[in-house]
C-alpha cells in the first residue's frame, strides 16, 4: 500500500486494515515494512484528531482518576490540599483550583498541568 495523507473515511478504513496486517508481522527496525506501519500510524493519528477529536478530560475527575491509579491514602490527600475542607471544597466543586494547587497536584500526582488547567 503507498501511504498518503488519509482523506474520507474509506481511505481511514484501508489505513486501518493495512496497520493491522502490519502489526501482526514481526518488523525489524529501519525496514521498510517498519517505516510503512509508522508512517500509516502518524497518518491515521492526524486523520482522527481531526475527524474524532477527544475533549480534554474534566480536572476534578482527572484527579480522582490518578489518586485511585496511585493507591493515594487520604491523608496524604489533606497534606497536599491543605485541609480535609478544602479537598471537599474541591471534589465537590464549591472552590476552584488555585495556581498554587494545581502546581502541587502536577509535581505530586503528576497530572499534565494542561488537564489541571481544564484546556
Amino acid at each position: 500500500m503507498k501511504a498518503k495523507v488519509i482523506k474520507n473515511k474509506k481511505e481511514y478504513s484501508a489505513s486501518l486494515a493495512r496497520i493491522e496486517q502490519l502489526m501482526l508481522k514481526d518488523l525489524k527496525k529501519g525496514s521498510a515494512l517498519a517505516e510503512e506501519f509508522e508512517l500509516l500510524s502518524l497518518l491515521i493519528h492526524t486523520y482522527e484528531e481531526e475527524h474524532y477529536p477527544i475533549p480534554a478530560p474534566d480536572p476534578i475527575e482527572a484527579i480522582k482518576l490518578r489518586v485511585e491509579e496511585l493507591g493515594v491514602q487520604p491523608a496524604q490527600l489533606h497534606a497536599l490540599f491543605g485541609s480535609r475542607q478544602r479537598l471537599s471544597d474541591v471534589l465537590n466543586r464549591r472552590r476552584g483550583l488555585s495556581l498554587e494547587l494545581m502546581r502541587k497536584l502536577h509535581k505530586e500526582l503528576r497530572i499534565p498541568l494542561e488537564v489541571l488547567i481544564g484546556v
